[in-house]
């Protein structure tokens, strides 16, 4: 493990928005990153200068412009909330900065779209932290894997539900659950199948209600998004299968990962469940918690760090991020406005964007 004392080329980067979000995952994050922290914003005086103290920063601000302004900066880490993400994001970039962003990017699509037409040159990415978990690295690798064949189907269960009026709830967007955490599961469902075609919504009773989310892959695999919003608090409840022709890939509260693979079966002789050897049955990898060491810790299992040393890597190695680009995070919006729009009827998803990434000039520091 490299820590941000020990980097010999570092990022400088500035914050806006230091509310709980920030202080509590953004921030502690940074210690294990090639970033050196050069300046605070936040609308609240008091917060601002509370936090520059216990981080030693002497360049604060309280307009998000100002911040911009610093010829000392390389980059900024955008902690505000979707409606002044599209913003903020837009006038960093033109100022030459490259940007990182908290889920979701926005309130609404377009907006991610305006995003991607003022770019330019800059990196701009989005915190999907649930796609760069070590639990969804090690299910992209099973997915490529021969033996799991083709993926037919995927399931998520997540604690979330869905406005019962969504064309109205749309029209007049607020942070509902669904956008402020559904993009988890949803971005997840993307990273791990693929591009979606069209979506259909079930809903239960309930102005907020329950329900199923179904998502008809391009490649032809069928997503169950199960919204399990009103289950028990804290209770073990986030799961992901992913059923290929020869084997289920599951991860469980990302912090448990297993790969089934069957046994040899005769339904008229068998009369033992096990069978010799190690190869069938399942193999599974799962957090310990034994040791006071860095993979056990939420900032690690829950992918803030993977997603914060993507960005932090893409800008110094003139690439792009490997998941949470614009194109995917324009790709998230489209299928979560489809589900809300949705009222049992398949909502078709426009697919003409390129989900690939663009080809960067080499980067400069500033």
């Amino acid at each position: 493990m490299t820590y941000q004392r020990d980097f010999a080329r570092r990022l400088r980067v500035g914050v806006v928005g230091l509310g709980g979000d920030a202080y509590r995952n953004v921030l502690p994050t940074l210690h294990y990153l090639p970033v050196q922290l050069t300046a605070l914003c936040d609308i609240d005086p008091d917060l601002l200068a509370r936090t520059a103290l216990e981080y030693g920063i002497e360049e604060t601000f309280t307009e998000a412009a100002e911040l911009f302004g610093l010829r000392s900066l390389d980059a900024v880490l955008l902690c505000t909330g979707p409606r002044h993400h599209p913003e903020l994001a837009m006038a960093a970039m033109s100022a030459g900065l490259h940007v990182w962003m908290e889920k979701p990017p926005a309130m609404r699509a377009v907006s991610v779209q305006s995003m991607i037409a003022a770019r330019g040159d800059r990196i701009c990415a989005v915190g999907f932290k649930k796609a760069y978990m070590p639990a969804a690295r090690k299910a992209q690798e099973l997915l490529a894997n021969p033996d799991f064949g083709t993926l037919r189907s995927l399931l998520a269960v997540y604690p979330v539900t869905i406005p019962r009026h969504g064309a109205v709830a749309l029209q007049f967007p607020k942070e509902s659950s669904f956008l402020s955490v559904g993009c988890h599961p949803l971005s997840l469902m993307v990273a791990l199948g693929g591009p979606v075609e069209s979506v259909t919504t079930l809903r239960g009773p309930g102005e907020e209600a329950v329900g199923v989310v179904v998502l008809h892959f391009a490649n032809g695999a069928i997503g169950n998004f199960h919204l399990a919003g009103g289950s028990p608090a804290l209770l073990a409840r986030e799961r992901y299968d992913l059923y290929g022709d020869g084997g289920v890939i599951s991860i469980e509260n990302s912090v448990k990962i297993a790969y089934h693979r069957g046994v040899p079966f005769d339904y008229g002789s068998q009369r033992d469940f096990t069978a010799p050897g190690l190869d069938s049955g399942s193999v599974v990898w799962e957090s310990s918690n034994a040791q006071g060491t860095l993979e056990n810790t939420s900032l690690f299992v829950q992918g803030m760090y993977g997603e914060l040393l993507d960005f932090c890597n893409a800008v110094l190695e003139g690439r792009e991020v490997k998941v949470g680009t614009l194109e995917f995070a324009l790709h998230v919006m489209q299928i979560y406005e489809a589900a809300m729009l949705s009222e049992g009827q398949p909502m078709t998803i426009p697919l003409e964007m390129n989900l690939t990434p663009r080809n960067l000039h080499p980067w400069e520091m500033r």
